[in-house]
């Protein structure tokens, strides 16, 4: 299927602006390797553009345009926003789905989330006023006290790859929600979408040398990942901005790679707060960047969550929500359950059922009819997934399905869905994130052990309990150290539940009421109201 990608520029203070240096970087189709159009990169003197216009923003007419203007004011275009997606819905899921290699029937509910997530937060909006001057009951008499909730301010907000403009959304919906004026830097691999939803968002930062780390990638293969994350889904939710008229410099985007353009906007003195969903290594550099200047910073980052499966299940029921919980995304997502913990008395039986389900997978382009796994983002990612498959192999772990390359598809970055047996605790592959469509497996014979196993993790981002035993899953639920835990299923997300999670998964919530809450300041004012002297001290006049 033919998709044209728009050509777009940086997206400053309400306008398409060329970057200063003039430079762009190339987009790769995932599913084919071709290069299928280009985007803008921007370096520090553009994000001092953007950073300007969105202190610009707030202080327009003394922040009653935008900052302390009436929430139903915010409100009204968070939901022209939403309407813009749902009208432009066929497109936009295109436009994902050739960005970061997720299937079209995904990327398409994806899309339906971004219009839910602005509506949401357009509800919460409208009623912040309500909740201004909240008091607080004090134990004194002779004062009064109440509570004001006010925008942190200038916000930068980094979006990973794998869900380019749901992410984003995550983040710019609540920012401005809350009266803060936002600069957007999208992952280098899933920018194409955004710049064109913006026409008000701005840009933040991942730091190339973690790349390196994390992919153990050659310069060379970085700058094609990073090129290929810029693709087409994140600016066109700055041209949605466009149209529907939001002020100038509330949403800036800017579109780069990490050193020339994510690591001054990370570290500028007029960035009041950072929001960064991304890998653990990038989110620890992000830290102590902000930490030099006291700035607050929420983290969503890497996980490896686990996904127990006691014996009284459905065996079928149990598997498909196993291969859903890993493999939906391509297998990218920070919150897959990649970890099955199974009982032992139904291990063998449960383990024939779960590689039937995943030979049954469809793995194509993804614009194919029917398609459920697409390719991983780039060349880079590709590698290091086979990697991961490789080391658990030569570590003594045995690959039980999939582990390579369709046979079928000549090109394109796609691996097979894989579950891998004969785990120890100790493997690579059992510890370490691999943000792939991969599976490790290991056996259990007690609740306690199954605990004990599903803990043993750095992570602390989600974990899922299968069991018809609801009072089980009840007490496994409490047990299990995690920020996001699912019953009897694996992945399902909603706007309206606090997303997030624990030890090196982040801190810090998003979605829901607390996502709101990232990007408001509380302030306390306390009056007193006698008529009496305060009288701590002797009056001079007697």
């Amino acid at each position: 299927m033919a998709v044209q990608v728009p050509s777009r520029q940086l997206f400053i203070d309400g306008e398409w602006r060329e970057p200063i240096l003039k430079k762009r970087l190339p987009i790769i189709n995932p599913a084919t390797e071709e290069i299928i159009g280009n985007i803008p990169a921007a370096t520090a003197e553009d994000v001092e553009l953007a950073v300007a216009a969105a202190r610009r923003a707030l202080s327009r007419n003394k922040g009653k345009d935008w900052a302390t203007a009436p929430g139903a004011v915010r409100a009204k275009y968070l939901r022209a926003i939403a309407a813009k997606v749902t009208e432009r819905k066929t497109e936009l899921a295109k436009l994902e789905a050739i960005d970061c290699g997720k299937p079209l029937d995904e990327a398409v509910w994806d899309i339906e989330d971004v219009a839910g997530c602005f509506e949401y937060y357009a509800d919460l909006a409208e009623g912040l006023d309500a909740k201004q001057k909240a008091p607080v009951s004090l134990p004194m008499e002779t004062f009064k006290s109440y509570v004001l909730k006010e925008p942190i301010g200038v916000v930068g907000l980094i979006t990973p790859w794998n869900y380019p403009l749901l992410m984003a959304t995550w983040k710019v919906a609540p920012s401005l929600a809350a009266g803060c004026a936002a600069i957007l830097k999208p992952s280098e691999l899933a920018s194409m979408y955004i710049l064109n939803l913006v026409a008000v968002i701005c840009l933040l930062y991942e730091n190339l040398r973690a790349f390196v780390y994390i992919f153990h990638l050659e310069p060379t293969m970085l700058l094609i990942m990073y090129a290929f994350l810029l693709s087409s889904t994140c600016l066109e939710l700055a041209e949605v901005c466009r149209e529907v008229g939001l002020p100038p410099g509330v949403l800036n985007i800017l579109t780069g790679l990490g050193p020339e353009a994510g690591a001054p906007l990370a570290s500028h003195p007029d960035v009041d707060k950072i929001a960064f969903t991304g890998s653990s290594a990038t989110g620890s550099k992000i830290m102590a960047a902000a930490a030099q200047m006291v700035k607050p910073v929420s983290l969503e980052l890497g996980g490896k969550s686990p996904i127990i499966v006691f014996e009284d299940v459905d065996l079928d029921k149990a598997a498909e929500w196993t291969a859903f919980g890993c493999f939906w995304t391509n297998g990218q997502i920070c919150s897959a359950t990649s970890r099955l913990i199974v009982h032992e008395n139904i291990a063998r039986e449960f383990l024939d059922k779960l590689v039937k389900w995943t030979k049954n997978i469809k793995t194509s382009d993804p614009f194919e009819e029917g398609c459920r796994l697409g390719p991983v983002v780039s060349g880079g990612q590709y590698e290091k997934v086979l990697k991961f498959i490789s080391t658990a192999k030569s570590e003594g772990a045995t690959i039980l399905s999939g582990g390579v390359r369709p046979e079928h598809l000549k090109k394109g970055f796609f691996v097979e869905p894989t579950i891998i047996t004969d785990v120890t605790t100790s493997m690579q592959i059992w510890r370490e994130e691999v943000f792939g469509p991969v599976l490790c497996v290991k056996t259990f014979s007690t609740e306690e052990e199954a605990l004990e196993l599903a803990n043993d993790s750095h992570y602390g981002l989600g974990a899922a309990v299968i069991s018809n035993d609801l009072e089980r899953c009840d007490r496994v639920s409490k047990n299990l150290q995690a920020g996001i835990v699912w019953v009897n299923c694996s992945q399902p997300c909603f706007c309206q539940a606090p997303w997030g999670g624990n030890k090196r998964s982040g801190f810090g919530r998003e979605l829901g009421e607390w996502g709101l809450d990232n990007y408001l300041s509380v302030k306390q004012v306390t009056q007193y109201v006698s008529d009496e002297p305060w009288g701590w001290y002797r009056s001079p006049s007697k």
